[in-house]
């Protein structure tokens, strides 16, 4: 093992293992056998680390594999998914969560028993569960091993073929995931993102910031002036209605998703559940927010910047390219850290779902419709074991989400518009219209996942998946309408509301959420005219 090396496996180990003895000395004391503690973190948590915990279970190695190798090949347009999640972040901090709050959740699905029955409860937890399984997870820790293979050459120390060496990392990366949100809770993955989130940020802005110290010859502007001339249509932010990001769908499926996402996905809005009270919540989602718009620098730029150094030579293998840039401008002393911090990246997307997964199985599956009268500790030890067989069935089909025409970032975001805008529908429906029943809620679930599922594997029809969800959002509020006139709501109106923590709001709220508007609006008006 050459000296290089050992430093490289040497950063890495104690950065993992300084994160872990962390969140273990945070969290020691707190009471992990009982619903809230295991569940919500006790509902303790400030805005910063909500922040923190919500930034790194978005940005996991799906954005900086994925995304980056998505911006090396397309340019700046995938900017999308990242700046618009502001706007969708303001909405959340100031109409969903406080009623959310309000209600005393635990979980989303809760709420679709409060609004509708139980039956539509146990079908929108099913569909999640089934959407853990099968897409989210299985990417993070195939992007996760991309980069740590790439990273450590493992098949090559190993003497083994690369795919071999793949799974072998998978695993590995996937056991000690598991750990994390199996043992420790939310509270454990949270205060374990905030020293993740600062190592994303160091480590991650290095890439770009030592590549353009390279190009431009110790001058970073000269070197970001290089990269602009070498191809200035990639910083454009305006997508062609031919490209894979048309600028049409901003204004389509796309509101849809980021609503979704930072609105209702039970992952996301479980660390908000976790609030101390409505102000750290607000915080912390305007914060995250705010962050989002920042993020582009770690999980675009360098893609950019990659076509400055290899061209084209990349484009059939696009999720390649990110590894390749880090070898090329990292020290080897600080690839240890990077890789650390990709580790982090995988970890903290991936126990964030698993917990999100125990908590759904343990609450709306378990207690509900096996043993209504489960105690806490039981509660915790099948979110466990939930958390467990999760992480074994996401093991086994991580490796089958390779070679993916338009990359693994593109690939997950197709296959999420299989559950999440059925479930967005029946969510906004149910906030925004009381005249739609449960029953109408149940059957657009079934026929908007059909629809989607048809148009995109059975069908192939040629109109982009983002306006395909527009359309799909479309035709589950007809269906909705239409059902829930023959076979109308027969109790109209949610439980009473239990609010658990203080609702007094941020006071900044405002004047933050309008900064944000302005930030977003002016990065499309000044890369739209380049």
């Amino acid at each position: 093992m050459t000296s290089s090396y050992a430093l490289t496996v040497f950063t890495f180990v104690g950065f993992t293992l300084f994160t872990g003895a962390y969140a273990f000395v945070k969290t020691r004391k707190e009471k992990l056998h009982t619903q809230e503690g295991y569940f919500l973190g006790g509902r303790s948590l400030t805005g910063l680390v909500i922040a923190a915990s919500m930034i790194m279970t978005n940005i996991s190695t799906e954005h900086l594999v994925g995304m980056n190798g998505s911006a090396y090949k397309n340019g700046f347009i995938i900017v999308a998914w990242e700046v618009t999640s502001a706007l969708a972040l303001i909405v959340a901090a100031v109409y969903f969560v406080p009623r959310y709050l309000r209600m005393g959740l635990t979980t989303i699905p809760e709420y679709l028993e409060k609004r509708y029955d139980t039956t539509t409860r146990s079908m929108i937890s099913l569909f999640l569960l089934v959407s853990f399984a099968v897409t989210l997870l299985p990417i993070v820790l195939y992007t996760g091993a991309i980069n740590i293979e790439s990273i450590f050459n493992v098949s090559e120390v190993l003497n083994v073929s690369r795919s071999a060496g793949l799974w072998m990392t998978i695993v590995v990366v996937g056991v000690i995931g598991s750990l994390y949100a199996i043992f420790g809770g939310l509270k454990a993955v949270a205060f374990s993102d905030v020293i993740y989130g600062y190592g994303l940020l160091f480590g991650g802005l290095m890439i770009p910031v030592l590549a353009l110290w390279h190009i431009g010859d110790g001058n970073m502007v000269s070197g970001l002036a290089k990269v602009f001339e070498n191809s200035p249509e990639k910083f454009n932010v305006i997508g062609s209605e031919d490209s894979v990001m048309p600028f049409s769908t901003l204004f389509t499926g796309l509101i849809i998703n980021q609503l979704y996402f930072w609105c209702m996905n039970q992952t996301i809005v479980q660390r908000v559940l976790g609030a101390k009270n409505l102000a750290e919540a607000q915080k912390g989602l305007l914060f995250t927010g705010l962050a989002k718009i920042l993020v582009p620098f770690i999980i675009v730029l360098p893609g950019v910047i990659a076509y400055y150094y290899f061209g084209e030579k990349y484009y059939d293998s696009q999720d390649s390219v990110y590894p390749e840039l880090v070898k090329k401008v990292l020290p080897i002393g600080f690839l240890g850290l990077l890789a650390a911090v990709i580790m982090g990246a995988v970890l903290s997307t991936f126990n964030a779902v698993l917990n999100s997964a125990s908590t759904i199985f343990s609450i709306d599956v378990y207690k509900r419709m096996i043993d209504k009268k489960a105690s806490d500790r039981k509660l915790v030890f099948m979110g466990r074991m939930t958390a467990t067989l999760l992480a074994v069935t996401s093991i086994l089909a991580a490796p089958f989400v390779a070679n993916a025409p338009e990359g693994l970032f593109q690939l997950l975001q197709e296959l999420n518009g299989i559950f999440f805008i059925p479930i967005a529908s029946i969510i906004l429906a149910g906030f925004f219209f009381k005249s739609v029943s449960a029953t109408g809620a149940k059957v657009s679930l079934l026929t908007g996942f059909l629809f989607y599922v048809i148009c995109i594997y059975v069908l192939k029809v040629n109109i982009h998946f983002i306006h395909l969800w527009g359309i799909e959002f479309l035709l589950n509020l007809a269906v909705m309408f239409g059902v829930s006139r023959f076979w109308p709501q027969k109790e109209n109106a949610l439980q009473s509301t239990r609010a658990v923590v203080d609702m007094h709001g941020w006071k900044y709220t405002r004047p933050f959420a309008i900064m944000l508007v302005i930030i977003t609006l002016g990065i499309y008006i000044f890369l739209g005219n380049v």
